[in-house]
């Protein structure tokens, strides 16, 4: 009994520890890509006519 309670915490943990790693790197990659578009848009600020 004590053997299947501590295979479905360890399965859970697991789980648990792919889905914080996945959310961090996805949220790093996201950083990236709006610094980088904040970077372009900032460059062509001056060929912006309104």
């Amino acid at each position: 009994m004590n053997e299947k309670i501590f295979k479905n915490m360890k399965s859970t943990g697991v789980s648990s520890l792919v889905i914080g790693i996945a959310t961090i790197c996805l949220g790093v990659a996201a950083g990236v890509v709006l610094i980088v578009n904040g970077a372009k848009l900032l460059s062509s600020k001056c060929d912006t006519l309104f």
